[in-house]
């Protein structure tokens, strides 16, 4: 057994080793180590108020306190359920580690969390977005390539802007990505994809790129790899001038994805690969989408299920 932490610096350098962990080794998305991050710290400060000097002195008491106070805060439940998400990650590496003896997170449950179906576009919305770029400019002809490319992925957006030129053969239509925890997958793309991007690469990207130098596919007017919250505001502003009277961000586009695959009866266990998804779960709300939207469609058009006391 390591000697156990017996300070609170000590705990803000496990934290950041913990950090590190989860970027080398366990290969988090940037986003995960941005909210993870940030989730400790704000644990930390609340030891720090609760005068807790060591890790061994947290119990399920004090993390309830913990959870009571993100309540009075107003910390919606998602909020403070990723929060007790983060810990469980972190007591866990610790335990891997021998810095701790017990973990007190097993006997803590998150909040219930209400089931919210994946919002997602219509066909006709999709196509209004992906027509949106004028692809009489470089950054056009790159950002109706990256639209196209979304859509006929349903790649996550830390997947896109990390693809590289060698990722892509656009001749078979494949796309070798490196997805969550490390793993690649193969995936593909349509003829409007295809084209879209042939187009990028040939005149796009070249202007783009000037005298400077990277592997990476999709890139900005410096030259250089594009960023997760370039690609984010792209497809905000896209969305408003194609008039889509909704807040659209990437991974609707996503959820669009598997959305129409499965309406147009593609099998679950195929969707589930193509989005990278490790559990058959994850990918399975996307039936209770199609169901509820069936559901709809039922109800506004059949004659029957119209009238009132039917």
């Amino acid at each position: 057994m390591i000697p156990l932490i017996q300070s609170r610096e000590s705990i803000e350098k496990l934290v950041h080793n913990y950090i590190r962990y989860l970027e080398v080794e366990r290969h988090a998305s940037p986003y995960t180590v941005r909210n993870y991050t940030h989730d400790l710290r704000h644990f930390l400060q609340f030891l720090n108020m609760e005068n807790v000097a060591t890790l061994e002195e947290v119990d399920r008491h004090l993390l309830r306190r913990y959870i009571a106070t993100l309540q009075e805060q107003g910390f919606e439940k998602s909020s403070v359920s990723r929060k007790l998400s983060a810990l469980r990650s972190f007591y866990g590496y610790l335990m891997q580690q021998n810095f701790i003896s017990s973990n007190p997170l097993l006997t803590v449950s998150s909040p219930k969390l209400e089931k919210r179906l994946p919002s997602f576009l219509s066909s006709d919305e999709v196509a209004q977005l992906l027509e949106t770029p004028d692809t009489t400019t470089p950054q056009g002809q790159r950002d109706r390539a990256m639209l196209e490319f979304l859509y006929a992925s349903g790649l996550r957006v830390s997947e896109i802007v990390g693809l590289d030129l060698e990722s892509v053969n656009i001749e078979a239509r494949e796309i070798r990505v490196w997805g969550k925890g490390a793993k690649e997958r193969m995936v593909l793309i349509g003829k409007p994809a295809a084209s879209a991007l042939d187009m990028y690469l040939r005149e796009g990207r070249r202007q783009l790129l000037g005298n400077s130098r990277t592997e990476a596919l999709f890139i900005n007017r410096y030259g250089k790899r594009l960023s997760e919250r370039s690609l984010q505001k792209a497809i905000s502003r896209y969305a408003l001038e194609a008039g889509l009277d909704k807040r659209v961000f990437p991974h609707m586009v996503r959820h669009s994805f598997a959305t129409h695959l499965l309406d147009g009866g593609a099998d679950l266990r195929v969707v589930q690969e193509l989005l990278g998804h490790a559990n058959l779960s994850t990918t399975q709300i996307y039936t209770h989408v199609t169901q509820s939207q069936a559901r709809k469609v039922y109800l506004a058009a059949h004659p029957r299920a119209k009238k009132e006391g039917d």
